[in-house]
Order: C-alpha cells, then sequence, then structure tokens
C-alpha cells in the first residue's frame, strides 16, 4: 500500500493534517449504484479550501512574491479566509481578509482569533454579497501595501493545483472505480482542479458542477442567494478556474431544495453538511437513479455543518428569509430514507462500468451540458 497520501503520527504543522479526508457512504440503489461522499470538513477549518490555501501561500513564495514577513491579502466569503490564516500563522506571514457581511459570523470570527485584520467592504448592516467589491479592494490594498501579495483566488492556477490530491485519495482509496465526479462550482479550482487530476487515471470519469440558482456560470437569470462560498454572483467575473470543457453537465439547485437537503442528512444520519455541500448532494440523489449497475458517483463535501447552526440549520433564520418548507425536507428525507434501506446489503458494488460507457457523457438531465455554452454565445 502507497503510504504517501497518509497524515504523520506526530505534525509539527497544522498544515500537515490536510488531505486524507474520509468518504462516507451515503446511500446506495437496489441495482448497487452508490452515492459516496468525500468529506472534506475533516481537514484543518473543516473545509476543502485549506489545501488551495496553502498551494497558493506555497506558489507565491517560490516566485518571490512573497518574502519573509510578507503579506497576505485575500477577497472571501469565509473558508479561504480561514485556510490562509492558518497558513499565514504558522509561517509568520500578516493576513488581511476583505469580507462583507454576507459572509458566516462564525468563519470571521475564527479568523479573526488566528490574528487576522478583518477589512469589510460594506457598513455594518450590509448583508449582501459583494464578491466584485471585494475583489477590486483586495487588488487596491496589495499594491499599496509593501511586499503584499493578492493571492486572488478565482484566478490564481495554485487553486486548482491545490486540489489535485484529492485525485490521488479518491483513485487509491477506490482503485479507479470512480464514474461520477460531483462538486460545487465557486471559483473552479476544487471540482476542475479534481477533475483533470482524476481524468489522467481515470478517463471515463464524468463531472457534474453545481451551483446556486441565481449564479450565472451555467448561465441566468442572476439573482440573489443564500448559500455561501460558492456561486457567480451577477457582477462578478467568472472564475478563470472553471474550466468548461471539464463539466459535462452544470445543474442549479435552489437554496431551498440545498438547505434541505442539509438539514434531511443531518437528522436522517448525524452527519452536518454545509449548505452548498447540500445542494450538491440534492443534485446527486436526483441523478444516483440514472447511472448504471454498480456506479460510483463522488460528491465533493467542501465544508460541514457546524458553521451554520446560526443559519441552515436555525428554524427562525430559515422562516425569516422563507428557506423553511417542511414539505421539500420531507421530500428529500423520504427519498434518502428509500435508498439507504439498501444501504447494508453487500460489499463492492458489482462491475467496473465507466460513464464513457453504456452510459453517455451529458445524458443525465439538468440544464447545462459541455458545449451549451459555445452555442449561446
Amino acid at each position: 500500500m502507497d503510504n504517501t497520501l497518509l497524515r504523520p503520527t506526530i505534525a509539527r504543522r497544522v498544515s500537515e493534517l490536510i488531505g486524507a479526508t474520509p468518504l462516507f457512504e451515503l446511500c446506495r440503489t437496489g441495482d448497487g449504484g452508490r452515492l459516496l461522499l468525500k468529506l472534506e470538513m475533516f481537514n484543518p477549518t473543516g473545509t476543502a479550501k485549506i489545501r488551495m490555501a496553502r498551494q497558493m501561500v506555497l506558489d507565491a513564495e517560490e516566485c518571490g512574491a512573497l518574502r519573509p514577513g510578507g503579506h497576505i491579502i485575500e477577497s472571501t466569503s469565509g473558508n479561504t479566509g480561514l485556510g490562509l490564516a492558518v497558513i499565514a500563522a504558522e509561517r509568520g506571514y500578516t493576513f488581511t481578509a476583505v469580507v462583507d457581511h454576507h459572509a458566516c459570523v462564525d468563519k470571521l470570527r475564527a479568523m479573526k482569533a488566528m490574528g487576522t485584520r478583518l477589512v469589510y467592504v460594506a457598513e455594518d448592516g450590509t448583508g449582501e454579497l459583494a464578491t466584485a467589491a471585494r475583489e477590486e479592494l483586495a487588488e487596491r490594498l496589495a499594491k499599496e501595501t509593501e511586499n503584499a501579495v493578492f493571492t486572488e483566488q478565482h484566478n490564481n492556477p495554485a487553486n486548482a493545483v491545490g486540489y489535485h490530491r484529492v485525485a490521488h485519495e479518491l483513485d487509491q482509496a477506490l482503485d479507479g472505480r470512480v464514474d461520477v465526479l460531483i462538486g460545487a462550482v465557486g471559483t473552479g479550482g476544487g471540482l476542475c482542479g479534481t477533475a483533470r487530476e482524476l481524468r489522467r487515471t481515470v478517463p471515463g470519469v464524468r463531472t457534474v458542477g453545481v451551483e446556486p440558482k441565481g449564479s450565472i456560470a451555467f448561465g441566468g437569470p442572476a439573482h440573489d442567494y443564500y448559500q455561501s462560498g460558492t456561486g457567480t454572483p451577477e457582477g462578478a467575473p467568472i472564475g478563470a478556474l472553471v474550466d468548461f470543457a471539464l463539466i459535462d453537465e452544470g445543474v442549479k439547485v435552489g437554496d431551498v431544495e440545498a438547505f434541505a437537503t442539509a438539514r434531511a442528512v443531518a437528522a436522517r444520519t448525524g452527519l452536518l453538511i454545509g449548505g452548498s455541500a447540500g445542494g450538491v448532494v440534492h443534485a446527486a440523489l436526483d441523478r444516483l437513479h440514472r447511472l448504471p449497475p454498480g456506479a460510483t458517483m463522488v460528491a465533493l463535501v467542501n465544508d460541514g455543518g457546524e458553521k451554520y447552526l446560526d443559519t441552515v440549520f436555525d428554524d427562525a433564520w430559515m422562516a425569516e428569509r422563507d428557506l423553511l418548507d417542511p414539505a421539500v425536507e420531507k421530500e428529500v428525507t423520504a427519498r434518502l430514507t428509500a435508498l439507504r434501506a439498501h444501504h447494508g446489503r453487500g460489499g463492492e458494488p458489482g462491475g467496473r462500468s465507466r460513464a464513457s460507457g453504456g452510459h453517455e457523457r451529458g445524458s443525465a438531465g439538468g440544464g447545462y451540458r459541455s458545449g451549451d455554452r459555445e452555442k449561446e454565445e
């Protein structure tokens, strides 16, 4: 067995604890298909984004953009900032996070606890997502600050490289038996970085991208949404790391469905996942029954639900925003319960089916499919 992906027995830096996150079988179909969740909340800071935060800093050091005693500046809605806060603290850098009040309060508090300087792009009480304004301010601050680097997660190639190890972990754990990879599309680094590397050893893997309704990566209409750390809001450019050639299908999931799924998973299994991860799982459950017998679908769960106890898992907060829908939550719970009825029926799914064999890429339902974007333009 290759032990290179295992964590050290004794770590001397928090960043040494990144990776080797577990896979959790959420459910399976009667014909042996299964949905596995890649639980990235088991990384330090409880999120996948610390992977790319580390890589962006390492690349900045290697090219000389970041020197000893330097200053890291990033625009963030929370999770990237948490990762950069850890890396900055352990490597002796100053970190400034440009944020808005749309970010989860607990994420902001955690960054501050690690010595991060928070700079708000909007006045108190303005809860709107302000991605474009944050980016502009972060870029300006970096130019005005000596020995500073704007890591610019949306357009930094190191973002995608940071997720290559996810592909290695999946390949090693599943011996190449990955038919569908499904994940959220924000900067594009997580899903596309993983997919690009995974296709080197599993060329037939099919990739499904998920964004909130209201996000514009897979087309309009644009409107506000509450899922955080994902999507491309109106006015913000689509990140350079969103590689449409790697995404076979693009799906939109509304806040109500995403949050209902996160709540249903928690109530049914005891697993707390984040709101945008709920959107990914919702899309995965919709597509699981369309897969060939014995197929394996892996959903990237980028963070846990503990950061959303005051939002997604709080009935009052949900009701105030017309996001609480018991009927949708009940429907998701029923679907999950039915699928989990097959959970204990035998070991590995039969066959080594590939998405490219008997399951044409782009054939499952949904909105965007590769090629659509070129037709629209």
